[in-house]
């Protein structure tokens, strides 16, 4: 199996050392060590979750034009919902960059107090988004990174490469028993860093149980992509043993594909996480035997960071007395025996 070390991908949450100064300042006679999280220089789940002062937080993302998108706009929403002291603007959902831009500028004319910015294009939006930090609007960048750290307070990500790497161990402990198990991939688009970073992580996860990819294709993340690129697929590659397709949005044309041909001789693995590939998965008749998630929460828990960080709070299961800069969540593998687990977030295709 590869080892944790091998992914680099940890995140530290520092502040020890500040909380024991505090604790120790703030000890006095007939002090009883009760302190609470506040008062040692945490957040408590109450302080959190108590009303505060209304915070205004734009909202910017894609068009919804893809299962996963619509989910992330969705959850946004749904979040914000919660907060009674959230006012959420949000803004028209769009694939053109330059919009996008001016939609930015509107919060930053508005003087909104945080942004929370999927960006269509995260190189093309760094410069407005440090416009909006240096005047003084924490921006919370989710999913796409801009090519700036100086561009946002708070960067959440989900692991693309982690993907790669949870979807090439579960085909290890699979058929990794077989050296000679032929495996095949299905990526999104390849031109992105994503696709890239998720490729990397399956040849290095396959690569430590002595297996490799024998067929590729890549898709464009939509159903008629993917049934293409696996028809393509299957001609070329008359025996598979294990697949791994990036994206359950393009897994709806793979899947067709797979039946068409008639062809049940492998397991597959998906990528994102959608309700409909849980189903599969459930139900146990399908070649579908498991998924790795792409969290559709990351704009929902941008909004809830946006919250924390306008009004100055912390995140209450941390000492560290302010939000982290960089928050990168799991890429677990679903299958039959934890899929209940999370379809309550799984996204609709």
């Amino acid at each position: 199996m590869l080892s944790l070390h091998k992914r680099g991908r940890t995140l530290v949450a520092a502040g020890a050392t500040l909380a024991a100064a505090l604790v120790l300042t703030g000890c006095t006679a007939g002090d009883t060590g009760t302190d609470t999280g506040a008062e040692t220089g945490g957040s408590t789940v109450e302080d959190n979750e108590a009303k505060g002062d209304t915070v205004v937080i734009g909202f910017s993302g894609p068009a919804a034009d893809h299962g996963w998108l619509g989910a992330i706009n969705a959850s946004a929403i749904a979040e914000a919902e919660k907060y009674p002291d959230i006012d959420l603007r949000v803004a028209e959902g769009t694939n053109d960059a330059n919009l996008q831009i001016s939609q930015v500028e509107t919060f930053i004319n508005d003087k909104v107090d945080a942004i929370v910015l999927l960006p269509t294009d995260g190189a093309a939006l760094t410069e407005v988004a440090i416009q909006a930090m240096e005047a003084g609007i924490p921006v919370i960048n989710v999913d796409r990174e801009f090519s700036s750290t100086f561009a946002s307070r708070v960067t959440i990500l989900g692991d693309n490469y982690g993907m790669g790497v949870s979807a090439g161990t579960y085909i290890c402990e699979e058929v990794g028993d077989n050296p000679d198990a032929i495996v095949a991939e299905i990526a999104g688009i390849d031109s992105l860093p994503l696709t890239q970073d998720r490729t990397q992580g399956f040849n290095d996860a396959l690569e430590d149980c002595g297996l490799e990819v024998s067929n590729r294709v890549a898709a464009d993340f939509t159903v008629q992509g993917g049934e293409a690129a696996t028809s393509q697929l299957l001609a070329a590659a008359p025996q598979i043993d294990a697949l791994w397709n990036h994206d359950d949005d393009q897994g709806i044309g793979v899947l067709a594909a797979i039946d068409a041909a008639g062809r049940d001789e492998f397991i597959m693995v998906g990528g994102a996480g959608s309700k409909n590939a849980m189903e599969l998965i459930k139900s146990g008749d399908s070649v579908l035997k498991a998924t790795v998630i792409y969290p559709s929460t990351q704009a929902a828990d941008g909004i809830r960071l946006a919250r924390l960080v306008a009004q100055e709070k912390a995140m209450s299961d941390l000492v560290e007395i302010e939000v982290p800069n960089r928050i990168v969540l799991n890429a677990p593998v679903v299958t039959s025996e934890n899929v209940d687990k999370y379809l309550p977030t799984a996204f609709e295709s």
